[in-house]
């Protein structure tokens, strides 16, 4: 398959009426799938409403079929399509978030979209993301469109078209190329199902956000102590995501203990790599150290993540210590994506 890339600029293109988001959604319609930029990674878009659309999907990303897709819509009316109801904290939510990097679960109509993108349940995962070329796409598709990451499954997640290229070229109809994304982590998934909501996996809406619009929000247990045998009710609940070729550990420690695991590595012939922060970037010898972000804004370091993790892959590094980080705000983002691509490897001086 040759994938076709199409820059859309979305400061200047008219988004609805640009010819290559107009053969976009003419894709979607023919239930071939597309890569899109969002405000949070890009997406691997597709029909949600048709099994074999959603089928390209799990296929050009190698995901398991039981891990469930979030359901992305251009208008908050397309809930009605397949949605039984919107409870009043989920109407705060949308309200106070929507369009933006948070996605709500909902109980689901039966007999509307596809089963495989729902993974059997009952339940189903919406967002409307808030970036334009996306918006434009769904309103020029018509269509509830499925999305998960652009990437290979298990891979970091993309935040350039580069990215998505670089995992699946050959393997999806196109990209549309919207440039770089700006909040860097997938969104906040909240379940709403539930008399209290629960975070099934943090992103780009802190819990703090959260209970400032609406009060109590609990955090599900699965993210600290993940069960291999639970049925995923919302994406990066069981798998391990986010992962760079080279094996990942987190170090908990002191950065003298974190170089001395690092000279102990080279000691034994291995090429190793220091995922930290720009502070802190000049206290490290190793053969790579690539600086996150700024550990004073946390935001920076979610925005650089996934990118860093790739530059990685690229410099060929065959061990990584990385720095933790707080676990307020967007902090615990960041550190379920580096648990999940360190398969829950810490170090602990």
């Amino acid at each position: 398959m040759n994938t076709k890339v199409w820059k859309v600029d979305k400061y200047v293109d008219k988004l609805e009426s640009n010819p290559h988001i107009v053969d976009a959604a003419q894709f979607l319609r023919e239930n071939e799938v597309v890569a899109l930029p969002t405000e949070t990674v890009y997406g691997l878009g597709g029909n949600a409403e048709s099994d074999a659309a959603v089928a390209k999907i799990f296929a050009a990303k190698g995901r398991p079929g039981d891990n469930p897709l979030i359901i992305h819509i251009a208008d908050k009316s397309q809930l009605d399509r397949f949605v039984t109801e919107v409870p009043a904290k989920a109407e705060a939510l949308i309200a106070a978030f929507w369009p933006g990097p948070l996605t709500i679960i909902f109980k689901m109509k039966p007999g509307v979209l596809s089963e495989k993108a729902t993974a059997g349940l009952d339940t189903v995962a919406v967002r409307m993301p808030d970036h334009p070329v996306a918006l434009a796409l769904f309103k020029q598709s018509g269509l509830p469109i499925a999305a998960p990451s652009a990437n290979s499954s298990g891979k970091p997640s993309p935040t350039t078209a580069a990215h998505v290229m670089d995992d699946l070229n050959g393997k999806i109809a196109a990209v549309l190329d919207g440039g770089a994304t700006g909040v860097g982590v997938e969104s906040t998934v909240v379940d709403c199902t539930e008399e209290v909501p629960v975070i099934l996996r943090p992103g780009g809406v802190s819990r703090e956000q959260l209970e400032a619009a609406i009060g109590e929000v609990l955090v599900d247990p699965g993210l600290t102590n993940v069960k291999e045998a639970t049925r995923p009710k919302a994406p990066g609940m069981k798998y391990r995501h986010y992962a760079p070729n080279a094996p990942l550990y987190l170090v908990s420690g002191t950065r003298g203990f974190l170089q001395s695991l690092v000279a102990e590595k080279q000691r034994e012939g291995l090429r190793v790599g220091v995922l930290t922060t720009e502070e802190y970037q000049d206290e490290f010898t190793a053969d790579v150290v690539l600086a996150c972000g700024s550990r004073a804004q946390l935001e920076t370091v979610a925005a650089a993540l996934y990118d860093t993790l790739r530059k990685f892959n690229q410099m060929e590094v065959e061990i990584i210590f990385s720095e933790i980080f707080p676990t307020s705000g967007v902090g615990l983002a960041i550190m379920n994506r580096l648990q999940k691509a360190a398969g829950n490897k810490v170090i602990t001086e």
